[in-house]
C-alpha cells in the first residue's frame, strides 16, 4: 500500500512511534466497540494491535496533516461477502476515527483516497463497506462514498463479549466507481 494524500490528511503505513496516538482514541469505549472491538484497557494492547497493523500492511494510519498526528485507521483487507464473485479481486473498506475529530468529514475523505487508489491502481473490482445498525456515524460514510445497500446479516461478535449485532453490507464496484466519476 502506498502512501496517501488528501486535502487534510495523511493515510500511510503505522509505524511503532504511532502507539500512544492509538492507545489516545482505542482506550475511548465509543470508538472500538463501533467498529467491533473493545477499547484497550492498557498502552501494551494498543503495542500489539501496532505490530500487527505493521506485519500484516494493510491497515493505514490516518494522519491529520496540520497537527502530524494520527488520528484512527483505515484498513483495506481481503474479503469475500458474494460468492458468486469470488474470482473478483475484492477487499473491505473498515475505519475508526479519535472521537474528539468526528463530524469534520475526515473519514470519507480518507475512504474516498482509499476507492480511488484500490480502482485506479490495484485493479479491484468491488469494495466492501459494512456497519452495525447502530453506528450511524459509519452510515453515514457510506452515504458520502457512494457504497449501495446489499444485505443485512445478525451475528455474534466474540471480542464484545457475544454481543449480538445486525451488520449491514454495502459494496461499490468499480463499474458504479467510474460511471459516478
Amino acid at each position: 500500500m502506498k502512501t496517501l494524500f488528501t486535502e487534510r490528511l495523511e493515510l500511510r503505513l503505522w509505524q511503532e512511534s504511532d502507539v500512544h496516538d492509538l492507545y489516545e482514541y482505542a482506550q475511548d469505549p465509543q470508538v472500538g466497540p463501533n467498529a467491533g472491538w473493545p477499547a484497550h484497557e492498557n498502552i501494551a494492547e494498543s503495542q500489539r494491535i501496532v505490530e500487527m497493523f505493521i506485519n500484516d500492511a494493510d491497515v493505514y494510519a490516518i494522519v491529520l496533516k496540520s497537527e502530524n498526528k494520527v488520528i484512527g485507521s483505515l484498513g483495506l483487507h481481503d474479503r469475500i461477502y458474494d460468492e458468486e464473485n469470488a474470482h473478483l479481486a475484492q477487499r473491505e473498506v473498515g475505519y475508526v476515527l479519535n472521537q474528539k475529530y468526528w463530524g469534520q468529514g475526515l473519514v470519507p475523505e480518507a475512504v474516498k483516497a482509499v476507492i480511488e487508489y484500490s480502482f485506479e491502481d490495484l485493479s479491484i473490482d468491488q469494495i466492501w463497506c459494512s456497519y452495525f445498525d447502530f453506528n450511524i456515524k459509519s452510515k453515514r460514510v457510506i452515504e458520502k462514498c457512494d457504497f449501495n445497500y446489499q444485505f443485512t446479516i445478525n451475528e455474534t461478535l466474540g471480542r464484545l463479549d457475544n454481543k449480538e449485532v445486525t451488520t449491514l453490507r454495502h459494496r461499490i464496484t468499480k463499474d458504479e466507481y467510474f460511471s459516478n466519476k
